[in-house]
């Protein structure tokens, strides 16, 4: 909780028995901060309709909410990565507390892709920036399984890395589906319906492409882990292993391509 939000919590001990707990928990991190972020962002739609003003608002609620870390984690990696330099080299820029072009760069592209696909969602935009944050936090889970290793002796990445079961990672997992395919029954609207009838009204018909609306919220936590199984690899390869900025980046990377996927498939 302290970790990857602003509320406290206070621990008497850490290890890595610990470390694994808390990530093998990190989607439920996720289900908080997406559930303020969800709030925020209804309510602003409620005062100001729907429009870019209300996901901006949210998008910057999630920021304050993570201090920032995330975004900075995926600054530093695309500074890390742009400066085509080797690991140690690399990861010494990544270190620094000042951000360069790249990182510049990608955080300008990825708050405007977390606000566009936001913008297009309409009344389904709440639920599926809750989806997105509980699936940014998911890639933490699987970025710090066995076998994954940390880029540095020291510091968060060595802390949590290799610390979360292949069969622990599964089952969380399985949970998310799950719960993403009943929020999406539950809630999304149905696409077409007038005066945006609710798949609680019990009409269940398939949205674009033949995609059920049961399914739109899975394939965009699917999606979102592929993006992050993506990125974590080649920061394995380019840097040696995981760090802390390589985690933050993955929350990012996941949450935007969850939320694209909602926008593009409701």
């Amino acid at each position: 909780m302290s970790t990857l939000s602003v509320f406290p919590a206070h621990v008497s001990g850490f290890d890595r028995r610990t470390a694994g707990a808390a990530m093998a928990f990190a989607p439920l991190v996720g289900v908080l901060l997406g559930g303020i972020a969800a709030m925020v962002l209804a309510g602003a739609q409620w005062a100001a309709g729907p429009g870019p003003l209300a996901c901006v608002l949210a998008v910057g609620a999630l920021a304050v909410l993570t201090r920032g870390l995330h975004l900075d984690g995926l600054a530093d990696l695309a500074d890390g990565f742009g400066s085509a330099r080797p690991a140690d080299a690399a990861l010494e820029i990544m270190r620094r507390s000042d951000i360069g072009p790249f990182g510049v760069a990608t955080l300008i592209l990825t708050i405007l892709l977390q606000v566009t696909a936001l913008a297009g969602l309409g009344g389904d935009a709440p639920l599926a920036l809750a989806a997105a944050c509980v699936t940014g936090r998911l890639a933490l889970t699987w970025a710090c399984r066995e076998g994954v290793p940390p880029a540095r002796p020291q510091g968060l990445g060595a802390a949590v890395a290799g610390t979360v079961g292949r069969g622990t990672a599964l089952a969380v997992t399985a949970a998310v589906l799950t719960a993403a395919a009943l929020a999406g029954l539950i809630g999304l609207t149905t696409p077409g319906a007038p005066g945006g009838q609710s798949a609680a009204d019990g009409q269940l018909p398939l949205a674009l492409g033949g995609v059920g609306q049961v399914a739109v919220l899975p394939l965009a936590v699917l999606a979102g882990l592929g993006a992050a199984w993506w990125l974590r690899r080649r920061a394995v390869r380019r840097l040696g292993g995981v760090t802390g900025d390589v985690l933050g980046a993955l929350v990012e990377t996941a949450t935007t391509a969850a939320l694209v996927t909602c926008a593009v498939l409701l």
